[in-house]
């Protein structure tokens, strides 16, 4: 192996992507990110396109990628449901040939390959909290399913490859994560509660609120993905990576009020189709394997999220 590892990181321009890519520089490694933009922004990695070991491509992960690398990070494919079913056909896309051209990569430069599944793997569950042997309850053909079953189908193919030609593969099931450079407009619920609360807009709860999410902080989902790529051992996951501790919508709201000063009102709206009424990993897995747990307590992490969020209010 070289001195420097050379990684590569797809979807390096987006929220997760560029604090990976700044920790991997930190950290002494050649840094290669991709991204076509679709959601990723230049904003995101300006700040490293001067850093001698940083390098940017514009690429899209659905077309085979013809590089030397020692690591992959496959990040690449929208996360949040606006941008995901804005062109679901293309989110299937990068999720199936993205994950089967970077595997290939993979198995080719004989590469670790860290994979960024998703909770929603899980679907709604009917289990609580989600252990990674629970198998999910997914509707296939709801508007969620081109992310929801493209995972799925991507995680299918990562172990398909570790069977067939023994590629060092390592799938983590990112639980709800936030922090500064999320999209402000991406719909999620974080995003959402801190752009209306800072316009002193009415806050939008769908359902009675009383739905749960756990919420980690991107630096600390970005030292668990580091640590299960660095892992020796044999261990191909899934593993969660999340936040144990649960709060519901509610809280949520108001927590993010009274840490904007808000004016903002809560305001109820109908629940969307398949959006889950559960949400909490089951991090065992990871505190064994890892030695990881989330150190950032929502209220420090909303608060740095918050001072981000300011600059486009």
């Amino acid at each position: 192996m070289h001195l420097r590892t050379r990684v590569l990181v797809t979807g390096g321009a987006g929220f997760l992507g560029s604090h990976l890519c700044e920790r991997l520089l930190e950290a002494g490694h050649d840094v290669l990110c991709v991204d076509n933009f679709f959601t990723g922004t230049k904003d995101n990695i300006a700040h490293l396109l001067p850093h001698p070991h940083f390098e940017l491509m514009r690429h899209d992960v659905t077309f085979p990628l013809y590089v030397e690398v020692d690591r992959i990070f496959n990040l690449a494919c929208p996360a949040s449901p606006i941008h995901y079913q804005q062109d679901p056909v293309q989110t299937t896309k990068t999720s199936v040939h993205g994950a089967i051209n970077m595997l290939g990569l993979a198995k080719r430069t004989k590469a670790r390959i860290f994979h960024a599944s998703t909770s929603e793997i899980y679907g709604d569950p009917i289990v609580h909290p989600q252990q990674e042997a629970y198998w999910g309850n997914v509707n296939p053909i709801g508007p969620r399913a081109c992310y929801d079953e493209g995972k799925r189908c991507a995680e299918t193919l990562c172990f398909d490859y570790y069977r067939q030609f023994r590629v060092a593969v390592r799938i983590g099931r990112i639980f709800n994560t936030y922090g500064p450079r999320m999209h402000p407009n991406d719909g999620r619920v974080v995003s959402n509660f801190i752009m209306q609360a800072l316009r002193h807009e009415p806050i939008t709860i769908y359902g009675d609120g009383k739905q749960t999410r756990s919420f980690c902080y991107v630096d600390d989902l970005i030292a668990a993905m580091m640590r299960f790529v660095d892992l020796d051992e044999d261990f191909p996951g899934p593993m969660n990576l999340g936040n144990p501790d649960e709060f519901t919508i509610l809280q949520l709201a108001e927590m993010v009020i009274e840490l904007t000063g808000s004016r903002s009102v809560l305001v109820h709206r109908r629940l969307p189709t398949d959006d889950p009424v559960q949400r909490k990993p089951d991090i065992a897995l990871a505190r064994t394997k890892l030695g990881w747990e989330p150190r950032v307590p929502l209220r420090v992490g909303l608060e740095a999220t918050i001072d981000y969020f300011r600059g486009f209010a």
